[in-house]
């Protein structure tokens, strides 16, 4: 059983979750209007990541007999100023995200509920990747800012990548 205090905790990042699918479906937005479809897909798969997450930290309150508490979901930012940094916010609110997932590691220890820390260390994992990616296009970016075609071949790269569910744990 969850205390109220990680019940709380767990019911604001599914919140985060949601709100995170909503910034990259702005920013899948924001690529169309552009006319950069590789780009507008690699968001769609990211708001694919959230929504799943979310969803896994709503079923684990529910399996834990907590009561899920949702909230209102923030609205996300809908321009940028480029590509380059739209991407930037990206990987600069991964980061957000994972402070707020080491903030629910600490506080499942400072409650001492082991369950809770172990089903969270997915998410620590998750957001290396999670930042690495984002990182990673960033840094393209920076390195063809300048080259002709550069963004054309980006977008190319970007649009390849395919939404891919992790295999489901035992007692999920």
């Amino acid at each position: 059983m969850l205390t109220e205090k990680m019940q709380d905790a767990l019911n604001q990042q599914v919140n985060a979750e949601f709100y995170s699918a909503y910034l990259y479906l702005a920013m899948e937005a924001y690529f169309k209007s552009l006319n950069l479809p590789g780009f507008a897909n690699w968001m769609r798969v990211q708001t694919q990541e959230e929504l799943l997450h979310a969803m896994k930290i709503y079923d684990y309150v529910n399996q834990r007999s907590g009561r899920v508490t949702l909230k209102v979901i923030k609205q996300p930012q809908s321009e940028w100023s480029s590509p380059l940094a739209a991407f930037e916010a990206a990987y600069k609110h991964e980061q957000t995200v994972t402070a707020l997932i080491n903030d629910l590691v600490n506080l499942a220890v400072k409650e001492k509920d082991h369950a809770t820390g172990t089903f969270l260390q997915w998410f620590v994992n998750e957001q290396v990747e999670e930042e690495a990616s984002a990182n990673d296009v960033v840094q393209k970016l920076k390195m063809t800012d300048k080259a002709p075609g550069g963004r054309f071949l980006i977008d190319q790269q970007l649009g390849q990548r395919v939404f891919t569910p992790p295999p489901q744990t035992q007692g999920e």
